[in-house]
């Protein structure tokens, strides 16, 4: 088995690592280190975006969250194919008439404040590291579970991996990594869910009526309530989402590699199939893990049942195609690690570096540099945390980052789009108290503190909610309407007006 899965692993490995090298030789620019010059068209961009999105946090995660937790998993699959909604008909198009290289550009097209631009790119960077610590938790136990390395050694190698994707080869290796690692995922997963599916004689009623009896949950398997018992922490965790997505960077960035504004909109129709078939597949995958892999297995291997794919795939195709989901799942891994290193580099570089710090005289040398260096020390900050994160689900962690975006960078987007009177003091204390109102009460939340000692600290939480979102998400949109109000600051009409016009229209001057 080792011997089988090593050898799909060292060809995932040898195959992005030519992508990057062929990368390497398009990437002389700031342009096309950040967003590929712009270059990609949107099917392409779809596919990069669905790459991007379907982590491992929905393959491994959701998996095991349904198999272990029936309904209540299958929130995750709802929540993260929903928000795209909110991305395709509110954000994408916006955000690339404005925008540049990040989502600090979008703000600052209205705002040319320093603070403004440091607190997004702060914002950016924080988010990156909170989503890539889950990827890294998946990729120590994937690793671990088939080659037998500690979990250490295998978050090592990922760090180390990513980091060389985007050193060299930039926005161009990352998204033909995510094209074909989408492929691939769509395709594993497909097999088997069709593998599963036939199982049931490919009756979904049939299917149904056995995972009443095939857990230890019983009919409850069904129905909400399992995990999320109470229903404010279910609307809670929804809430961050369906609304997180549009403030993840990782995904925001994306919107900047193609051409314009209608091609980033057709890019998010074809990511959104895309990711759509692949939600509806993993109800395959998690009640497949519960029926032929069994909740002790799943828990053994991995108590928080990240492993339950990959245990489902040896039990339906032995260790063939255990290795080969596995690989997949690697390569799911590297090429989201990839994005979340470049959109948090591209904010230190592009924000931090160039316009607060040389205030906008920074040559192209000089900016790819730092890009670089930011890069290695995105990677070094993202493997020392996720080493202290192993025992935790990986679609819960991604469903935390997705918190801190909708509460600290969504409401900013909006009111900068769509309100006339938003100043720059109501986008600072937007996303600096949309910011820490998430992170303080993840915190001081059942997911720190659990007396049972299955959090990091044994003790009594100071609030029951797994996701704060219903409570930090108001709170990032009212400190923006507060902060506009109470400071009185009178920003020039006319550069809304001149928003307006190029988010709506991508005219780069207003008449």
């Amino acid at each position: 088995m080792q011997t089988t899965a090593f050898m799909f692993f060292l060809l995932i490995v040898a195959a992005t690592l030519v992508i990057t090298y062929f990368a390497s030789k398009k990437t002389k620019t700031t342009s096309e280190f950040y967003t590929a010059g712009g270059g990609l068209t949107a099917w392409q961009n779809g596919l990069a975006i669905a790459g991007d999105y379907m982590s491992a946090a929905s393959f491994l995660g959701i998996a095991g969250a349904i198999a272990l937790t029936g309904f209540d998993g299958f929130f995750y699959s709802v929540g993260y194919l929903v928000a795209y909604l909110v991305v395709l008909y509110i954000v994408a198009e916006p955000l690339r008439n404005l925008g540049k290289y990040t989502m600090a550009d979008m703000i600052a097209a209205r705002f040319n404040d320093k603070k403004v631009r440091g607190v997004a790119a702060l914002n950016t960077i924080t988010i990156s590291i909170f989503y890539m610590i889950a990827q890294l938790v998946g990729a120590g136990a994937l690793i671990k579970l088939l080659l037998g390395l500690d979990y250490t050694t295998s978050v090592l190698i990922v760090g180390v991996l990513m980091t060389v994707y985007v050193i060299f080869g930039g926005m161009t290796a990352t998204s033909w990594v995510q094209i074909v690692k989408a492929v691939l995922l769509m395709a594993g997963t497909f097999v088997i869910s069709m593998i599963v599916f036939a199982k049931f004689n490919f009756s979904f009623t049939q299917m149904y009526e056995h995972m009443k009896t095939a857990t230890p949950l019983g009919e409850a398997f069904l129905n909400p309530g399992v995990k999320y018992k109470n229903g404010i922490d279910t609307i809670s965790m929804n809430i961050a989402l369906v609304l997180g997505t549009a403030g993840l960077p990782h995904i925001l960035i994306r919107f900047f590699t193609v051409k314009d504004a209608p091609t980033a909109r057709k890019s998010v129709v074809y990511a959104t199939w895309l990711i759509g078939a692949f939600y509806v597949m993993t109800i395959f995958l998690g009640f497949g893990a519960a029926a032929f892999v069994g909740n002790e297995a799943i828990v053994s291997a991995n108590a928080a049942g990240n492993m339950a794919a990959p245990l489902l795939a040896q039990a339906l195709g032995g260790d063939l195609l255990m290795a080969f989901v596995a690989a997949v799942a690697f390569a799911t891994i590297l090429a989201v690690v990839a994005g979340l290193v470049l959109s948090g580099a591209s904010a230190f570089a592009h924000d931090f570096y160039s316009h607060i710090i040389k205030k906008g005289n920074v040559s192209e040398k000089e900016q790819m540099k730092a890009a670089r260096i930011a890069s290695v020390g995105v990677a070094i900050v993202s493997i020392a945390l996720a080493l202290f994160a192993q025992k935790m689900n990986v679609a819960f962690l991604v469903s935390l980052a997705f918190c801190v975006a909708a509460s600290a960078n969504l409401p900013v987007i909006i009111f900068t789009i769509f309100w006339k009177k938003f100043n720059t003091a109501g986008a600072v204390s937007g996303m600096i108290i949309g910011l820490l109102t998430a992170l303080a009460l993840v915190v001081v939340g059942p997911n720190v503190f659990d007396p049972s000692g299955k959090a990091i600290i044994d003790a009594e939480p100071l609030i029951r909610l797994t996701n704060p979102a219903i409570i930090s998400v108001p709170v990032g949109f009212l400190a923006a309407f507060l902060g506009t109000i109470i400071s009185r600051r009178k920003e020039d009409p006319a550069k809304f007006d001149e928003v307006v016009v190029k988010a709506n229209t991508g005219i780069r001057e207003s008449a």
